[in-house]
């Protein structure tokens, strides 16, 4: 990947992260761990890969995304309005009664493409979208991301049959392995592992990458570019809580906001790491 593009996603990407921490903290509730473990991948579909348009959130032609983990909602909604689907003010206000941002994703949000939420379901919409996109011979890819915990849920196997099946390969679908769920680790609650042999043992194409480097992203999305017959999915090996010291790796970071202190460590971390990138 050209240097100077790799800055500026990475540069972005702090953005992304610093507007998680200001939804989270205003609502005083969401989910930081899992939205901060795929802020890097969110800012490299938004603003290197996807074909979206947020004059047109509804354009035809658009690429599609469905954030199957629904929860992490604050993540998807930093990188929309970053990308400036909506005022960077909205995140402020997130969860909050009649506001526009609620706790997951809603179809009247601009560039919302799936309400989701319930595990499972969204992978599913997002090969529905895929299906639909063969069917009527549009060009338009469908990207979708679950978790790693999501992935114990019956009807993910379901969808991952059903695309092999119709040979979906409009689709790529991202796993964020960042090996924690709400109840632990894991590997202790329910093991999904080996997450790439199960996948390929459903006719998918698997790649594995580390989440938080975008040589390895776009390398990834680049060989899923070559694939044809079979849908992609990249295992992202990830780290919750991403680019805050004190919630990397912490499961109790899962579904907790901070409090003023810790909002304000995170904040003053990220901002000192987005000062040495722009410096």
């Amino acid at each position: 990947m050209d240097a100077t593009i790799k800055k500026q996603l990475e540069i972005t990407a702090c953005k992304v992260r610093l507007g998680i921490i200001e939804g989270v903290f205003n609502a005083k509730s969401g989910h930081p761990g899992g939205s901060l473990s795929i802020a890097d991948m969110l800012t490299y579909l938004y603003f290197a890969k996807m074909n979206v348009y947020p004059d047109k959130p509804d354009e035809p032609s658009r690429d599609r995304f469905v954030l199957s983990k629904g929860h992490t909602a604050p993540a998807l909604y930093s990188t929309l309005a970053e990308k400036g689907f909506f005022p960077k003010e909205e995140l402020k206000s997130l969860r909050h009664v009649g506001a526009l941002l609620q706790g997951h994703p809603c179809i009247t949000i601009p560039g919302v493409d799936m309400s989701s939420g319930s595990l499972g379901q969204g992978i599913s919409a997002a090969c529905g979208m895929a299906l639909s996109g063969k069917i009527s011979g549009d060009t338009y890819k469908v990207y979708t991301v679950l978790g790693d915990g999501e992935i114990e849920e019956g009807q993910v196997w379901e969808a991952a049959m059903f695309a092999a099946h119709y040979k979906l390969d409009n689709l790529v679908a991202v796993v964020d392995n960042n090996g924690l769920q709400i109840d632990g680790k894991i590997s202790d609650v329910m093991s999904p592992y080996p997450i790439k042999e199960k996948f390929e043992a459903f006719g998918w194409h698997a790649i594995e990458i580390n989440a938080h480097d975008f040589d390895e992203i776009d390398k990834a999305f680049n060989e899923a570019e070559t694939v044809s017959g079979q849908p992609v999915v990249i295992i992202q090996k990830s780290t919750k809580g991403k680019g805050v010291s004190f919630m990397e790796d912490q499961v109790g970071w899962h579904g907790t906001a901070p409090n003023k202190e810790q909002y304000d460590q995170a904040v003053a971390e990220l901002s000192a790491k987005l000062k040495e990138l722009e410096g």
